[in-house]
This record gives C-alpha cells, structure tokens and sequence, in this order.
C-alpha cells in the first residue's frame, strides 16, 4: 500500500480554467481510497471514501462517479497508520481546523500532508456544488459565481472526507484543511464551508511524499499559473 499524497494536475490550474479531463477516476482510485475533487468541466464535487468515488451534484444529491469520468483535479490518498481520536464540544468550522491544526502540530507534523476522515452526525453542514461549465481560460470563481449552488443540512450521520497542505504548497493544492462532506447512505454531500457539531470519531494519516500528475495537454502550457489569483482560490475555498 502507498502512503504517498496522489495528486491529478494543481490548484492554480483549476483557479485559472483548466478543466478539461486528465485521467479517469478508474485510474485515480488505483493511487488511493480517501480524498476530495472535482470532475471534468467543474462537474460536482468529488468524494473519494472507502475506496468508493461519489459526486455531489448542484442539488446536492450524490451518486456513484462510475470509472470512466474525467477527473481535472483531485487529491487521493491511502487511510495508512492513522492517528485516531474523539473530537467532543461545540464546533464550527474555524474551531474545527484550529483543533486539527493543534493535533498536527503536537505531532510535529505542520509542514507535512494529511488525509482524513471525521464520523458522526452533525447539527448542520453548509455545503456547495456545481453544474458543469463548458469553457476553458474561464477562471474557477468565474465559474462557480454562474453554476455553484448552496445547500445545508440538518442533523445528519455522515462523514467529512478531507486533505491537509502547508503553507508553502499553496497554489499545488489550497493551503489548510479542504472539507467535503457525505451521509452515511451516499445520497447527500458536497464542499464544505461551515458547519456545526458536537461529537465525532476522527481519523488522521500524515504523508510525507506527494506524486502529482500534470496534464499531458499542450493547451496546459498556454496557462500562466504564477498569475492564479490567492484571494479568489480562498474565496472559491471558503465557499
């Protein structure tokens, strides 16, 4: 088993348009069993859990990816000697991540990547999705301000699937904690940009190695991804 990060193509390329296909999600899911994307043409939201590939919808209802769609971006990694822990109290996203940052930190582990997984039910998940946006060199905020849709959720089992990248990776993925979320029976989900809870059960594996696969497009080298906007990539993150 690989404990490496696996990543499909960068961040800044996504911000600045580039969402055409670069492998399928068969060929993703060889590289890993949890994480987060997108699809082809910014079509929904990506949950990778249990070796299982879901996309959320604009409505925010879920189904199985298939094999053969086309993955633009994405981050997958193996569940591999996790840290696993209760998380118990009132928290919202901002004191979620404060409490992740913490434990990685008394691991001393800021500078590395992580992936995980938080189960339980939650008082409200304020998530988001998006339709497709057929176009390209069409920034990623400029999408989702046409085609991206919010939902919540109230009192809900399920599970925040999510990738951790340090400071100085920003732009290769966003840096900090990106969440998204599906219920237990597979039909709900979505990004995650606030929520509620009280009590979950965590698990947490650090990795230390990253294989990134870049486009093989020649239309990928007419991107300047230097010039991806940081304040739209976190406005785009934080929903």
């Amino acid at each position: 088993m690989d404990s490496k990060m696996f990543q499909v193509s960068t961040l800044q390329a996504l911000a600045l348009g580039y969402s055409k296909t670069v492998i399928t999600v068969g060929q993703l899911m060889k590289h890993g069993e949890t994480g987060l994307g997108t699809f082809e043409d910014v079509n929904g939201e990506m949950i990778a859990i249990d070796g299982k590939c879901y996309r959320a919808m604009q409505d925010g209802t879920v189904e199985d990816a298939g094999e053969t769609r086309g993955v633009p971006f994405s981050s997958v990694a193996y569940m591999d000697g996790c840290r696993e822990f209760e998380l118990a109290g009132n928290y919202d996203m901002t004191a979620l991540k404060n409490e992740l940052n913490n434990r990685i930190e008394e691991d001393f582990a800021l500078n590395s990547m992580h992936v995980i997984q938080i189960h339980g039910t939650f008082e409200k998940i304020y998530a988001r999705s998006e339709a497709p946006y057929r176009a390209h060199h069409v920034t990623l905020k400029e999408m989702l301000d046409t085609t991206q849709t919010s939902f919540e959720f109230s009192n809900i089992s399920g599970s925040l699937v999510g990738v951790y990248y340090p400071d100085y990776m920003d732009g290769i993925n966003a840096a900090g904690w990106h969440l998204h979320f599906i219920n237990d029976t597979r039909t709900k989900g979505g990004h995650v940009y606030e929520l509620k809870m009280s009590h979950v059960s965590v698990k947490l594996s650090r990795k230390t190695s990253i294989e990134i696969q870049l486009p093989k497009d020649p239309a990928f080298d007419t991107y300047a991804l230097k010039n991806a906007s940081k304040d739209e990539i976190k406005h785009v993150e934080q929903g």
